[in-house]
């Protein structure tokens, strides 16, 4: 069994070096209208589920998805200020806008996503940064280094907002673990052009 770090972090906003270039920075209750945007998404947002291959057999991914391109209409307008926020509170990271909105919908504890890193398109060789809003039911989001390690455990709530950047994407792996009794919670992620 791997071993797990409770958290980096004490008790609200903070950037953490990670090492290799990369970083987390997690800000408690950022949004805070939060509970008016989950039921707007929630209710209104065309939802579609992916199937992926696992192995030996196709598979239905564990959690709802939709994705919104650099100029899509965004169902709320608190996630074009979001967007356009971060952009501002990273610019000196990144030297660029965040530009789409990927959302996903976590409907109960049993919904979850694997070990992965972002790095569809430019997260692959450059660094990056990559916005988490989380809003509805805390869940714990994992971070490990690439090619295994102990994991840090943090907990990540309602409004809260968490940000990896720099080489995280490239040196670094994080997850949704599954969570028997939690309830739904959907994921923001902003991220810049070329980044999946």
């Amino acid at each position: 069994m791997e071993a797990v770090q409770e958290s980096l972090f004490d008790i609200a906003a903070d950037r953490r070096n990670l090492g290799d270039g990369a970083w987390v920075e997690l800000r408690t209750r950022w949004l805070p209208s939060a509970g008016s945007v989950f039921e707007t998404l929630r209710d209104e947002v065309p939802w579609y589920g992916e199937r992926r291959r696992m192995y030996d057999r196709i598979v239905d991914t564990p959690r709802l998805l939709k994705f919104y391109e650099a100029g899509a209409a965004l169902p709320h307008p608190a996630l074009a200020a979001a967007r356009d926020r971060l952009s501002r509170d990273f610019w000196a990271d990144l030297h660029e806008p965040l530009t789409s909105v990927g959302l996903c919908y976590y409907r109960d504890g049993d919904d979850s996503v694997a070990w992965h890193g972002d790095t569809i398109g430019r997260g692959a060789t450059h660094d990056t940064v990559v916005a988490i809003v989380s809003l509805g039911a805390t869940r714990p989001f994992l971070l490990r280094p690439r090619g295994g390690g102990a994991s840090t455990r943090l907990s990540v709530g309602h409004g809260d907002l968490l940000v990896m950047g720099g080489s995280c994407q490239r040196t670094w792996e994080h997850a949704v673990p599954k969570q028997p009794g939690a309830g739904p919670r959907i994921s923001l992620q902003f991220r810049p052009r070329g980044v999946r």
